[in-house]
């Protein structure tokens, strides 16, 4: 008899959590956690690889995927990060006129957007919540990947999108980076003296928001699987 519905939403929902909280699982592991056998196991990971709540890597090592931590992060909107981050953005913009967007790491090669104060002027980027990108080609990517220089902050131009810039800064939980702030801004509205003083405004930021991290014991934030 084909089991019920309910009972693989069941043993699905149950793979989906032991990856979320391994990270990385191969077949055998994953099996055995949940107490499934390999081919059921191997059957509910190919269904949720194939609408992107699974991934697998090159290794035969299940992890979170993309769609997982989309709606992860999505869930975030009225939560701890982007409550405890919303004011410093906001004060960004006010100076800078710019648009301000809050990312995370979304898997081991991209991040993701998950919230954006938008700018003030007539011409601003328009909003990327709920979208991934490479992290090795944006300014947002190699501050998550820990790339920061000694100045606190990225620059990169012609990163993601072409005419332009983005300058970003980590955020800390301890010595951990949770996510990243960053200024998005058309390249033509932007010269080297506009990029430091948007660079030392958003250390300046990030860092309360990391010394407000670290006082709040009850903040929880999970970068994998949110």
């Amino acid at each position: 008899m084909a089991e019920s519905s309910t009972r693989t939403v069941e043993r699905a929902l149950n793979l989906l959590a032991v990856i979320c909280d391994r990270s990385k699982l191969n077949l055998s592991e994953a099996s055995r956690a949940v107490d499934l056998s390999p081919s059921t196991a191997l059957r509910l990971l190919r269904t949720l690889e194939a609408s992107g709540f699974v991934h697998k890597d090159s290794d035969g090592t299940y992890g979170p995927g993309s769609r997982l931590i989309q709606l992860g992060a999505q869930s975030l909107s009225t939560e701890s990060l982007i409550t405890l981050c919303r004011t410093e953005m906001e004060e960004l913009v006010e100076q800078t006129g710019e648009s301000v967007y809050l990312s995370v790491q979304a898997h081991r090669a991209t991040a993701l957007y998950i919230a954006i104060v938008e700018g003030t002027h007539s011409v601003r980027h328009s909003s990327w919540v709920g979208r991934v990108i490479p992290m090795d080609s944006s300014a947002s990517g190699h501050v998550l990947a820990g790339q920061t220089p000694a100045e606190g902050y990225v620059a990169l131009e012609h990163g993601i999108e072409a005419d332009v810039t983005a300058i970003a800064a980590p955020i800390y939980s301890e010595h951990r980076v949770v996510a990243s702030m960053s200024i998005v801004v058309p390249s033509y509205r932007v010269h080297a003296t506009d990029v430091a003083r948007f660079g030392a405004a958003l250390v300046a930021a990030t860092s309360r928001v990391s010394a407000g991290l670290s006082r709040q014991a009850d903040v929880t934030f999970a970068g994998g699987c949110a």
